[in-house]
């Protein structure tokens, strides 16, 4: 009996650690392009490849693990989870998936979420349908939505072109679920939830905090995110994801 007993304090005590963080705070953090600015457009949107592998190593470097939501479900089961994701589509994540490639090993396994303007793909500095099939295929990258053409969905009401006509687009080309809506510019109300509830399973916003979960209702479709800046600096970086 008491061998039973020590058995089941053992394992709660090496368990414990993962639950506690997966029952505080989640760090879903986005970035936009991962690029050198050359001067084009908001400089804060753009994290140089050589800052966004420092942070991936950081993140390596302290056992947290990357996850798509895909395995939302594993915020409660590992180590220090976090959500990498990428809002717009842009030709330059491709740098991202360059890094994650290049710093995966038995230990660490990256992985992100691309939020996709389905209308802009293969345009100019736009990935296109085979770099979207390409990434969705190595498993690294989750290939979600972004809508079809990045309006206000507070000003809209073509819904059905927007969100369903999306994922019907996405899937076809990546063969993959499309199961997680990033509101453009962060706005949402009680309706766009209502009408994303119809064909996704999450729900992103831009409210800059970290994932604790309150039990509020329709909590998943009121995710909040942290950008990730030009700006932000390595110490920067730790603090936010550290929840410091």
């Amino acid at each position: 009996m008491k061998k039973v007993a020590m058995f089941f304090l053992c394992f709660h005590l090496v368990s414990l650690p993962s639950q506690v963080f997966a029952q505080g705070k989640v760090p879903i953090l986005v970035y936009h392009s991962i690029d050198e600015f050359k001067g084009q457009g908001s400089r804060e949107l753009y994290v140089t490849p050589k800052n966004f592998e420092k942070q991936m190593i950081y993140l390596r470097d302290q056992g947290y693990t990357l996850l798509t939501f895909e395995r939302w479900q594993d915020i409660y089961k590992v180590n220090k989870p976090i959500f990498i994701s990428f809002d717009d589509g842009y030709k330059n994540n491709l740098n991202a998936f360059a890094i994650f490639q290049k710093l995966k090993n038995d230990r660490f396994k990256p992985t992100g979420t691309v939020f996709v303007i389905s209308d802009f793909i293969g345009g100019s500095n736009r990935l296109s349908a085979s770099d979207l099939k390409m990434m969705a295929e190595s498993g690294i990258i989750s290939v979600q939505s972004h809508t079809a053409t990045h309006p206000d969905l507070t000003k809209t009401k073509n819904f059905e072109y927007e969100l369903k006509g999306y994922k019907d687009k996405i899937q076809s080309i990546t063969g993959k679920p499309v199961i997680a809506l990033a509101y453009p510019y962060g706005n949402f109300s009680k309706e766009i939830i209502a009408e994303t509830k119809k064909f996704y399973l999450f729900g992103l916003t831009t409210t800059p905090e970290l994932f604790s979960e309150k039990g509020i209702k329709d909590e998943i479709y009121l995710l909040p995110r942290i950008y990730i800046k030009y700006s932000t600096t390595l110490d920067d970086f730790a603090k936010i994801v550290d929840g410091e």
